[in-house]
């Protein structure tokens, strides 16, 4: 018999099993516009930074404190590191961090305010805690792929700083250095004699007088350290919006390249300031860049006026002044003058001889030097100009005397060749040697000789008697010539192997030489007969 007790038992079974199904269709039904998941809430607290240090060595750390160190680049201990970090960022950090002993607790914060350090001395321990606070209590969410860029970007970047061969550094308004790379912690480390191999932050300024920004570099110096030379750099600075950064090259191989022409130079001036002829170069601007005292002797220009490296117009315009220069007819053609003389000697092709009003003679020759430079030598040949007047005028005078002697003559050198006739052995033989082209030896004389005169063994004897080289005696010969006449040839040795050849008709008899005397008759000369 069913009561009514289980009816109302079998009604709510069913009711349940209604909703169990119910619940399960709906779960299983598709939903295109299901929400997506949220990401899950971060808490706001974040960790703190926290060390703790025996002395310098680190005793524990947390995790945030453990990934701050790995993110700071540089040797040295771990207290090195996070020092030289803090430093940077706070100022006298290493100063209160020797107190800390005394005062039991410090608490520092740098100038913006985002930073704070709380220190604590506990006994023989001191722990440091480093809050950011411009993060504190907020959650800080960062996308993995951009952060993982962001890693991967700086790592590259620390890593070429660290690889660079060149100083790097950064310094405040006040000159204090706040950052520097591997490289320049190197220098700072060899330049310290004080056996310590920690750094402390502020780290000493290798180059004080690198100056602010600016285009021109500073050329510095870091003085030698034991057998170790000086070290020579040329400091770049940049200025940026918190600082001064500065790059120091290396510059021991321009210094030395420099040195060695500066002593390149000075050995050419002290050999230049013994040189008789002036010399004066002029670089591709034509500015006067080296001259010898030798040029001031001879132009009379100033040394103050050739230290202030004139240009080369500059430079012959005082010439012109000093009455240096031969005087042109006009300006115009003097102007035109230096241009081409500028033009020839840079291609190499002046030379020319200076006649100037004061009697003197000069020299000059233009010469092209690499990389478009141009030297002038001046030489003072007056005495050479000189002596070579006098030795052509002797010479004229000597073969005038000669003209006169009525006897022909003709002087052949040791090797043979002629050197020397007279008007009477052109007219004899019939030529003029002066206007011969090339040289005249005995072979061609004697070959002339034979064409008008008779053959005799005498022309043989005097070419082998001219170009023997062992001791000799004059001797005489009679030629005769094709006409019939008869010359009276003598052959002289002469002092240096040359020899003479003379040529004279027989002496005809003369009758004997009377000497007149002069009778004065008034005003007339009248000429008596004496007999000798």
């Amino acid at each position: 018999m069913v009561t009514p007790l289980m009816l109302a038992a079998v009604v709510v079974a069913t009711s349940i099993a209604a909703a169990l199904v119910a619940l399960l269709l709906l779960s299983s039904w598709p939903n295109a516009g299901r929400r997506k998941p949220a990401l899950a809430r971060v808490d706001g607290s974040l960790e703190q930074a926290v060390f703790l240090f025996d002395d310098k060595d680190l005793v524990d750390a947390t995790g945030t404190a453990r990934e701050l160190l790995g993110a700071i680049p540089g040797p040295g201990s771990e207290w090195a590191r996070l020092s030289g970090y803090l430093s940077q960022r706070l100022r006298g950090f290493d100063a209160e961090m020797r107190s800390l002993a005394e005062r039991g607790e410090l608490a520092l914060r740098d100038a913006s305010g985002d930073l704070r350090v709380r220190a604590e001395w506990l006994g023989q321990l001191a722990r440091l805690t480093v809050t950011d606070l411009s993060a504190e209590g907020q959650g800080v969410l960062v996308d993995a792929l951009s952060h993982k860029a962001q890693e991967s970007e700086l790592a590259a970047l620390r890593d070429t700083l660290a690889a660079a061969p060149v100083l790097i550094w950064r310094t405040d308004d006040q000159g204090d250095v706040v950052w520097a790379n591997h490289a320049y912690l190197d220098a700072v480390a060899e330049q310290r004699d004080d056996g310590e191999d920690t750094l402390t932050w502020p780290v000493p300024a290798l180059f004080p007088l690198a100056g602010v920004a600016g285009d021109t570099p500073r050329r510095q110096v870091l003085a030698p350290i034991g057998e170790r030379a000086a070290l020579w750099f040329d400091c770049h600075s940049q200025r940026l919006p918190n600082g001064i950064v500065h790059y120091a090259l290396p510059a021991d191989a321009a210094v030395k390249a420099e040195g060695s022409l500066r002593e390149f130079v000075q050995t050419l001036s002290k050999t230049f300031a013994h040189l008789p002829i002036g010399l004066a170069i002029f670089d591709r601007q034509r500015q006067l860049a080296l001259f010898n005292p030798a040029l001031v002797d001879l132009t009379g220009a100033e040394v103050e006026f050739l230290s202030a490296r004139p240009t080369l117009h500059a430079f012959l315009d005082r010439l012109r002044e000093r009455q240096v220069i031969p005087e042109p007819k006009d300006y115009a053609s003097w102007r035109q003058q230096m241009m081409d003389l500028e033009k020839q000697a840079s291609r190499g092709l002046y030379e020319d001889t200076w006649t100037l009003p004061s009697g003197q003679t000069y020299h000059v020759v233009g010469r092209p030097h690499p990389d478009g430079a141009v030297a002038f030598l001046l030489e003072d040949i007056t005495a050479e100009i000189t002596l070579t007047r006098r030795f052509r005028s002797e010479i004229e005078l000597g073969q005038a005397v000669v003209d006169t002697v009525e006897e022909a003559i003709v002087v052949f050198s040791p090797a043979g060749e002629l050197i020397l006739s007279n008007s009477a052995y052109d007219t004899l033989w019939g030529v003029e040697p002066a206007l011969t082209l090339g040289k005249v030896t005995v072979v061609d004389s004697i070959r002339r000789w034979q064409e008008v005169s008779k053959p005799d063994p005498a022309f043989g004897d005097i070419r082998d008697f001219v170009l023997a080289m062992e001791e000799r005696a004059a001797w005489t010969a009679d030629l005769r010539l094709l006409g019939g006449d008869v010359l009276v040839c003598r052959v002289v040795p002469l002092p240096g192997g040359a020899t003479l050849v003379a040529f004279a008709r027989p002496p005809v008899a003369r009758p004997p030489l009377r000497r007149g005397r002069r009778i004065r008759r008034g005003d007339h000369m009248v000429r008596g007969a004496a007999v000798v």
